[in-house]
């Protein structure tokens, strides 16, 4: 019998080819390599998908195929809400994007923070950019009151005990007397103010400057773009390189603290 996946829905090098993994002829050498499957098959060359419901894989890296997603990079200045509405009349950071799509914020920065922030409307990269079980990295730069010493730099860097358990370990360093830089893959509710404020210096300035892979120090404050193709491949990769990691205990080597819900990001409200 005919295989009536050779029949139904887009040709699979096309939609590959759009995803930007290059050309159709190089999509036909990835299928033909084995590199490829759909719903957890191997796909074989004149495979056809339906882009809304299929799971695709490249190196079992999923690979979002869905017609009309849309992903930007804003980055957030302060006195802007991280939320699609405000019952206040504040200005949101939908505001600062396109109206259509619709689009959502991949989890939250706080009120006065600043730096980037993801938009989107692909569902499944969002959830699992926010869920903890994947640890996607997000780094920040932090003015704080004071100069932080050794000790307060080992207990950002080991773990800091806070009123909802201990953070996980976090790779800190000292860019000038009052400018730490925090690299954390937590999402909790202000973490990383209240690391800051447990080792005794306050935050008085907060940024953030990358998620996973992405990063543009050329993006004014209040300005966005839209993400490259290869950039939205390295959050997909990120994703996968977090796969199965425990929010409560230790996989891949790393250790992970407690969990978080998935509409917190790093530094939210």
């Amino acid at each position: 019998m005919t295989d009536p996946t050779l029949h139904e829905g887009e040709r699979l090098q096309k939609l590959l080819a759009a995803a930007g993994f290059g050309s159709r002829r190089v999509c036909e050498d990835l299928i033909a390599e084995g590199r490829v499957t759909v719903d957890g098959q191997v796909a074989v060359l004149g495979r056809r998908v339906d882009p809304v419901s299929a799971h695709v894989e490249v190196d079992g890296v999923a690979v979002s195929v869905r017609p009309g997603l849309v992903y930007y990079l804003l980055n957030k200045p302060p006195g802007v809400v991280s939320t699609a509405d405000d019952p206040h009349g504040r200005p949101t950071v939908v505001g600062l994007v396109p109206g259509e799509p619709r689009v959502y914020p991949v989890g939250r920065l706080d009120l006065d923070t600043e730096g980037l922030l993801l938009l989107t409307n692909d569902g499944d990269l969002t959830h699992r950019l926010t869920h903890p079980s994947f640890g996607v990295e997000k780094e920040y730069l932090a003015h704080v009151r004071g100069h932080p010493g050794r000790n307060a730099l080992r207990h950002l860097r080991d773990g800091v005990d806070l009123d909802d358990g201990p953070t996980a370990p976090a790779r800190v360093s000292l860019l000038a007397p009052d400018l730490v830089r925090l690299v954390i893959h937590e999402g909790r509710n202000r973490q990383v103010r209240r690391m800051c404020e447990a080792v005794g210096h306050p935050v008085t300035r907060l940024v953030r400057t990358r998620i996973g892979p992405v990063t543009d120090h050329t993006l004014p404050p209040g300005a966005w773009r839209h993400l490259r193709q290869d950039e939205v491949r390295g959050l997909e990769e990120a994703v996968a390189r977090g796969k199965g990691r425990d929010p409560d205990g230790v996989t891949s080597g790393h250790l992970a603290g407690p969990g978080t819900a998935s509409d917190h990001d790093g530094d939210d409200r």
